[in-house]
């Protein structure tokens, strides 16, 4: 198209005054003209025709994700658990739509809660996917299965079989036994929970890093598990990186410093205000578009009258 207006210009240029005296060239003209008139007709239809079909592809693509973002927000537990002597709150915030970050909550048939977080590696549609399968399986291996340990070993080969070798998982794992006030756990290479005891204390439970590596890892990756008891007014903070990696527009993470600092500021408030406390503070500290997936589950426990 660009030669022919190239070749037209010139034509009519050089042969501005043969027009008048040569039937030939002012035909040659008129067909140049013409030629490259109707190419350029051409082309801007075929454009118009392109961009109505990547136009219908995106609304197409936008409809899947709408969808795919619908499915996984069912997957997260709809109502958390009122009794058994715990209480909790949590929220995921997607950064693209849908979420790789995973958390869960199930009171057992005999009595138990359960609880887990997760961050799958990577972003999108296929950590989506990941998240979902583990998801999955955990419902099933929780209602079989008592021993925290046997339910990450089971998980791990799992997602080993089904991911190539860079995919995995951080996970952190939580069973409350309410008759007894002991919480077992394993922590699978997540960050450990930031912990608030009503004395006022922001560590006497310790670290909570006893568990072992990431899911997905290595297939027979084997896991211990930790044991905590809690008290009345205790509170657990359970979180995803996007938390505490949350950047300034210097560069700097939100940090694990400035999380505990909150957490111990505002621990005796309920938990939808600490939750709300902790997302304003990462949201003015980032001051930026979100860049990753912010997960947040928070555990505090109730009077012991409570589980009876």
């Amino acid at each position: 198209m660009i030669a022919f207006l190239l070749g037209a210009g010139v034509l009519l240029y050089l042969g501005r005054d043969l027009v008048q005296g040569s039937a030939f060239v002012t035909w040659g003209l008129t067909f140049a003209a013409s030629t490259s008139v109707a190419v350029l007709i051409a082309s801007l239809y075929r454009v118009r025709i392109e961009l109505q079909a990547s136009r219908h592809q995106l609304a197409r693509k936008d409809a899947e994700l709408s969808f795919a973002l619908e499915v996984q927000r069912a997957l997260f537990p709809r109502q958390l658990p009122e009794d058994g002597g715990l209480e909790f709150s949590a929220i995921c915030i997607p950064a693209r739509g849908i979420s790789g970050d995973y958390y869960d909550v199930m009171r057992l048939p005999d009595g138990r809660l359960v609880f887990a977080i997760a961050d799958i590696s990577g972003k999108g549609i296929s950590a989506a996917i990941l998240m979902a399968n583990l998801q999955a399986l955990l419902r099933a291996l929780a209602l079989t299965l008592d021993c925290p340990t046997e339910i990450c070993s089971h998980l791990n080969r799992h997602l080993y079989q089904v991911t190539d070798s860079t995919r995995f998982a951080t996970f952190f794992y939580a069973e409350w036994r309410p008759t007894e006030r002991t919480l077992r756990y394993v922590n699978a290479g997540h960050h450990p929970p930031v912990f608030f005891a009503n004395s006022g204390s922001s560590n006497s439970k310790g670290s909570m890093i006893i568990g072992g590596l990431p899911l997905g890892v290595f297939p027979e990756a084997e896991f211990q598990s930790g044991e905590v008891g809690l008290n009345q007014g205790d509170l657990m903070v359970l979180y995803s990186d996007g938390v505490t990696e949350a950047a300034s527009e210097m560069g700097e993470e939100f940090g694990e410093k400035r999380l505990q600092q909150l957490v111990a500021s505002n621990g005796s408030r309920p938990l939808s205000e600490v939750r709300s406390a902790i997302l304003d503070a990462v949201g003015k500290w980032s001051g930026q578009e979100q860049e990753d997936d912010m997960t947040l589950l928070l555990v505090r426990a109730g009077r012991p009258e409570e589980t009876q």
